[in-house]
Formats: structure tokens, sequence, C-alpha cells
């Protein structure tokens, strides 16, 4: 631990360290053993009267120029010496060094009158043959008279109320004043009104205040606040003398809550916002002076993970030290080398967990199970490719085959082609999706694979394949652009982007390069603050302009799951069961019986099953396990009462129905053999919504399976699905996918791809962040971002045509692109 005020190592001594200390010196040196004793506001005579008192004899001035050892009650007779006093010691013992067991035992008795009479301090005066030397040891843990925190375990864990910060509680966030709704436009400088709430005829009295006391503090008021340095900008938000700074100008609006006018100016400046206290770093200031070779923890969780792995390797300490932290080197460099091996080299320790993808998060997991060095398990790995550029691919095989060497099996769940041409052996499914799949259609090796038959060994043999487009749009005026300028969220280097209207634009680049920051955190919230929704927080970036208004909508389809209720499914997502349900009313029984629409809605009383609500299934809360879910008794699980099910359309009851996959359920709705007229414009419009469903490559997933049990990418697909359905409402839409081809096959992809043509052709914009080749080289536009991931991305290195990215030099995924 080292004090923040004279940066001297803090450290408290044991009588063992003193006895140490002692034992090193020239031996049959002279010593003494003094104790510092306070005499600030204090009469010394009475000091030393009610030492002599306690059968103390000697005692040491200090006048700043000269130490002087005299009796006590010489000095209470003659009070001539007590003039110029600075400090006053008393003398505890007179010894001469030595290694035998008297003296030892001595020193160590009147240590502890020593510490006890200095209040926690001593001092050790060796009068060598040479030299005096003095030596000061303190038994409490402080320095420069701050008493610090004795380093333990929890002080370094935000998880613990011992560690955590006061103000947050170890989030590292509080909601407080957001920057960036006080500095919306960081080109402005402060004497451009860069502050937004010091605007306007009152309140500019505060900016100008600051202005007229600039000069004092060096602050440059003309600098753009982006340019300013953390110390100009802690000046201008904690204040200084003469003026009021901006956490204290809204502290002065919350003492006067009670004008209405200070209650709207302060909830227009709220927001999730970086704690104040810790800066973000989640642990008390205490855990801020304990270091090592100049590195406090904080420093360390904000390095990039290649960096914290480079500070490990040549951590130099001495032979003490390093057999202290042996062990906890070996774990620690090991962990890092795990991290980095799996492409999270640009990651951070303090990065939030809620912040990371999917494949990250799959990543990170895999990195923990490669720590515990098992051997004979069986690792089972759902896409571990998700999120991961074609050229860290490459890494993580390396790692799977690393497992499989130490003598583990390894079963993969996978697509990428470079990772089953790799494996030892393939099980493929199929032949199809959904009820034409389910069978096991080829086992052997990638060379027998390529050679067969299925739907995948056509795509890896080539034979057939996701053509390159004849015909790409280019952008054009006409059309128009959005431009971003100076975007500089997490590691973007203020760079300016210009992304064509009316085209399919592909944002790439190695993982952690900025394609999510670019596009999700500044693209996106900039966006809707243009159409006036305040829902997402803002990025930092100096302006958005171009051709905003030719968009009408903006859309961003993640892999978030769509619908709350459990009873949520395709067929409710797409209002294709409203038709479904209309049609089984329209039914002779259901008429006779005084059914309704409603009725067979498992979301309402009435046709629902009384005792599952429309679930199927009954949930038995365990008290000391996982609720457990049994099929209702009641309904069998069919989720509606006999009365509904007894309703049948061409022999199938409404339960029937839910239980078709989409592609089933297509081809039921399309037949016209005895069906009323009536009928006919609800079977019509039913399998129009449906065959939404399959053309994005749904076909296989069932009318009433919950939307809970659906994956990212078919999520992601579901959604896109009910955008085309409702395209007369659209108008135009710009559309943004985050790697929408997450868990789809080669065939998949090459569907999803016309959907997204087809959204394109009828005048709306497609934005979609993709590490896939295939995707990459079938869109009109390309932006690269890098070169690598971290503090080494950020950068713009490629926007163009597919055609031109294979040519640039620069660009990692290049070298992917096969046209």
């Amino acid at each position: 631990t080292y004090s923040p005020v004279s940066g001297k190592l803090v450290k408290k001594h044991s009588i063992g360290d003193v006895v140490s200390f002692f034992s090193e010196q020239e031996q049959g040196a002279k010593v003494l053993l003094l104790s510092p004793i306070d005499i600030k506001d204090k009469n010394i005579i009475d000091v030393l009267i009610f030492l002599q008192r306690q059968g103390f004899m000697r005692v040491e001035l200090n006048t700043g120029e000269v130490s002087k050892t005299f009796r006590i009650d010489e000095l209470i007779d003659n009070q001539q010496f007590m003039q110029d006093v600075k400090e006053l010691c008393l003398i505890v013992d007179r010894l001469k060094v030595a290694t035998d067991e008297d003296t030892l035992s001595r020193l160590a008795d009147s240590l502890q009158t020593a510490f006890f009479e200095g209040g926690g301090t001593c001092k050790l005066k060796i009068l060598a043959k040479d030299e005096i030397i003095v030596e000061e040891f303190t038994n409490t843990f402080e320095a420069d008279g701050i008493e610090f925190q004795e380093p333990s375990l929890n002080m370094f864990n935000f998880n613990n109320p011992i560690g955590a910060c006061e103000v947050c509680n170890g989030f590292g966030t509080t909601i407080g004043i957001d920057e960036n709704l006080v500095v919306p436009n960081q080109n402005l400088s402060i004497y451009d009104d860069a502050i937004t709430c010091w605007r306007g005829e009152k309140l500019q009295y505060y900016k100008n205040l600051f202005i007229k006391v600039a000069d004092k503090f060096d602050f440059p008021i003309f600098k753009p606040y982006k340019e300013l340095t953390d110390k100009q900008r802690d000046l201008l938000w904690y204040g200084g003398k003469g003026f009021v700074g901006i956490y204290e100008f809204f502290e002065i609006l919350e003492k006067e809550q009670h004008k209405i006018q200070n209650r709207i100016l302060l909830s227009r400046f709220r927001g999730k916002t970086t704690c104040p206290a810790c800066k973000g770093k989640r642990l008390k200031k205490d855990a801020n002076y304990v270091k090592i070779i100049g590195k406090a923890i904080t420093d360390l969780v904000d390095m990039q993970l290649n960096e914290l792995r480079e500070f490990f390797k040549n951590l130099k300490l001495d032979k003490y030290e390093q057999k202290i932290a042996d062990r906890l080197l070996v774990e620690i460099r090991q962990r890092l080398d795990f991290m980095c091996d799996v492409g999270l080299e640009y990651l951070t320790l303090n990065r939030a967990s809620a912040t990371l993808s999917g494949g990250e998060m799959q990543r990170i997991n895999l990195a923990t199970a490669l720590g515990s060095s098992l051997v004979g398990s069986l690792y089972v790995l759902d896409e571990p490719t998700i999120g991961l550029h074609p050229r860290d691919t490459e890494r993580l095989i390396k790692i799977l085959k690393n497992l499989k060497n130490l003598g583990n099996t390894v079963l993969v769940v996978e697509h990428d082609e470079k990772v089953i041409e790799q494996a030892d052996y393939v099980i493929d499914l199929g032949p199809l999706a959904g009820a034409k799949g389910g069978e096991v259609v080829f086992a052997g090796d990638f060379e027998q694979l390529k050679n067969s038959d299925t739907l995948t060994g056509q795509y890896l043999s080539g034979r057939k394949k996701i053509e390159v487009p004849q015909h790409r749009r280019k952008p054009s005026k006409n059309k128009g652009f959005i431009k971003i300028f100076g975007a500089r969220q997490n590691n973007l280097k203020n760079v300016d982007v210009e992304i064509p209207l009316g085209v399919i634009t592909a944002i790439t680049g190695v993982s952690g390069s900025g394609k999510s920051s670019l596009i999700t955190e500044v693209l996106y919230p900039a966006l809707l603050r243009q159409k006036e929704i305040y829902s997402h927080a803002l990025g930092k970036y100096d302006n958005i302009a171009g051709d905003i208004k030719k968009i009408s909508r903006i859309e961003f389809i993640d892999q978030n799951p769509v619908g709350r209720s459990a009873r949520s499914n395709p067929a409710t997502y797409i209002k294709a069961y409203d038709d479904i349900r209309k049609l089984f009313a329209s039914q002779k029984v259901a008429k006779l019986n005084g059914l309704t629409a409603g009725h067979f809605s498992f979301n309402t009383d009435g046709g629902r099953c009384d005792e599952c609500k429309g679930d199927g299934y009954i949930v038995i809360e365990m008290q000391f396990m996982a609720d457990v879910k049994i099929v209702c008794d009641t309904c069998q699980g069919k989720r509606f009462k006999d009365e509904v099910l007894d309703v049948k359309f061409l022999d199938k009851n409404i339960y029937d129905v839910l239980e078709m996959t989409i592609d089933q359920a297509i081809e039921f709705f399309s037949q016209r053999k005895n069906i009323k007229a009536s009928e006919i414009k609800i079977l019509e419009t039913i399998v129009k919504k449906l065959g939404v469903l399959s053309k994005v490559g749904l076909g296989y997933v069932k009318l009433g399976q919950s939307t809970s049990t659906l994956s990212g990418g078919e999520t992601q697909r579901l959604k896109l699905a009910s955008f085309i359905i409702n395209d007369n409402a659209l108008k135009k839409t710009l559309f943004i996918f985050d790697e929408p081809t997450t868990g789809l096959h080669f065939d998949d992809v090459r569907k999803l791809l016309k959907a997204f043509n087809e959204l394109v052709d009828k005048g709306h914009t497609v934005i979609y962040i993709e590490h896939n080749p295939e995707m990459i080289k079938s869109a009109d536009w390309v932006i690269d971002l890098g070169p690598e991931g971290g503090n080494n991305g950020g950068n713009i290195v490629f926007a163009g045509s597919p055609e031109d990215l294979t040519m640039c030099k620069k660009s990692h995924t290049a070298k992917f692109i096969d046209l």
C-alpha cells in the first residue's frame, strides 16, 4: 500500500520486524529505543512530570537543528533547555547491538512499551562508527497522518460490502447526471455553449462565471469539449475556488426541488452514468492505494487481456515476493492465455457480462473449461463460432484439438465449414428440417460427407452454392446516404462513416473491431433521437447528417426473445392465429355451441382449460429444488376444453393445427376441396402469412411452439417475417440486423438473403453486422472495421463493393471472400 500524499510505502511493523532490523546492524553499536511523544498544544513540563511518575528517566529533545539527550529531572529543574523544542522522544531503552537471546528478548519487551508510549510509533537510533542511523517503525497501518485499510481478499471484491464502492454499491454506474445529455455535441467549446444546462438567460450566469476564472486555472475555453484533458474535465465538472462546477450546479437544483422548473431541468439530464466516486472501477478508493510494480488492481482491470497477459508475463518480483506469488502467477498467466487463445484478447476484465455477445460468453465458458484441465470428459459445444471472425475460427479449432489431445471427447454442433472440415467424425441430420428432418442421413469423415448426396454435402462440395449476385445495387445520391461524424464510442477512433440507403450493407471486421459500437451504440440510437425517440443510451459521436428524412422507420432486429408469456408462439406473433380462430369460429359446430373466436384463444378465459389456463401443463413448486412441470390431467396437454376441441376443420381441431409445423400448416390450409367460398379468403390470408415464415427458413417450427424455446437466430427471423407481412404499413424502413446467420445452415442463409433482397427491392434499407463470408459477398456495400480488435481496432479499413474488398490488403476479412 502506498500513500497518495507522499507515495511512500505504508507498512505495519511487528516486533519481529524491528528485532530483525536490529540484528542486521553493526555488532556492538550503541542503540537508543525512542518513542515520539505528542506535545502539540500541551505543556511540556506537565508531560515530563507524567513520564517521570511512570518511571522513565531520559528523553531526547529535537530543536530542528540538533538533538540532545537529557535527564527528565534535569529538564524539570532547569527549563532553559525547553525553548524551540520541535520534537520530544522518550528514551525507553539503551542497548548495544548483539544477537544473543538475552539482548533480543530484552529488546522485544522494551518494544511493547515503546509502541504503547509512542501511540503505535517507535524509532531505533543506531550510533555506528561512521554514521547515525535513525529508522522509524509503526504498528499501525498509517502514513502521512492517514490510516489506511489493511489489504484483504474482500477489499478487492466489488460483490462484498468491504470492497464495493459506497456510492454505486459495486455496480460502477449510478442514476445521475449523464455527460452525453449535458454535452450532446462535444465539438463545441465551453464558450460556444457546449454545456446544455448552462444555456438560456438565467442559467448562462454559471457559464459566464466559469469563463471569468478560467484563465486562473489555465483552462482553454475555446477548445472543443472532446479535446479537453481528464484534468480539465474534472475541473469543469467538480468545480474550484471562485466558480460552481456542473455537479455542484445540479446539487443546487436538487436542494430547490420544490420549484417545478428545477425538477424538469434535473429530469432532462438524468440517466445511467459512470459512478463519480469510483469512476466506474466499482471498488472503494482504498483499493487504488495497493499497488504491484506501480499498478493498482483498478489499472489492471481496464487493460485489454493481451496487454494484461504481457504485464504478468514480464512481472519482475524479488525472491520473497516471487515465493508468495509463484503459484498465483501460474494460475493468472494460464487463464489469461486461455482467454486470448479463444479470441477474447480485446476484452477487459472490467467489462460487464451483460454487454457481451452470445459468442463471447460461450468462449469465456470454454476458457473456464480449459482452465479446469479435465481429462476423460465429454465437452458439448453449441455453435462456438457464433460472433467469431473466420480468422479467429482457426484459433478455436486449435483449442478444440488441444482438448481432444488431453484425452477428452469434443462434440460440436456447428454450421461453420472450417470446423466441419477439421472434425474427425461428422454426423449429418436431415434430410430437411422439422417434420421432414430428424434422421441421420450421414455418418463418416469430411471427405465422405463432401461426396454424399446430403444437403450439407452438396454445399461443402460446391455442387450447390450461394451465387454471387449478378447485379449489385450501387449507392447513389438519389437513394441517399446517412453520414456519421466523429464516432468514438468504446474503441472507435473518431471515425467518419457514410452508409448508403436503398442497398444491403454488411458491417464486417474481426471480433472486437468496433462493429456493434458503431451500429448498435451510435447509429441506431442517433437515428432514434432524430425521430425524437429517447429509449436507448446514446454513444459518443459528433454529428449525424444526410438523408435521414428518407427513412420513415428504424427497426433493430436482435436475437432477444419475443413475447413475455409462455403462450406466445409464431402463429400469434405474426397475427396468423387471429385468422385461424376466425376460421374455427365459423364452423357449424362452433356456431351451434355459441363459440366465438375468443373461445379458441388460450390467453383468455372461456375456451381454454380452466386448470392449466391454456399452458397445457401444471407447475409444481418445489421447496428445495427447481419447479417441476407436469402435463395437465384435465386437458391432457391439449390446452382447450372438450367443446372447443370438438370443433374441427377438415378433420383437424385447433390443437392438431397448433401441433403442425409451418410447412405442414401451409399445405393443410392450401386445400380447396370441399371448402366454402366464405372461407377461401381467410385461408389465403393464413397461407400468405405462414408462407413468409417458410421463406425466412422457419418452415420446420411448430405453429404452437413457445417463442421462449426459439434460438436467437430463429427469433431474429421471426421478427423479420412479421415486418415482411406488415410491409404495406412500413413505408421506407431501415432494418438493422446483428449477426442474422446465427444458427443457420448454408441453405437457410440462401433463403434469408432472398428475404433481404425482397425488402430492399421494395425500397427499404438493410444493414447487418456479419462474419459469414457468404453474407458479406452477397451484400451491395461493405464497411470493414479494424484492422484488429480492441485498442488496435476502431478504424474504417475499407468501404466499397465486395469485389473491391478482395483487393484490400489491410483487411483480414478480404482473405476469406471468395467471389
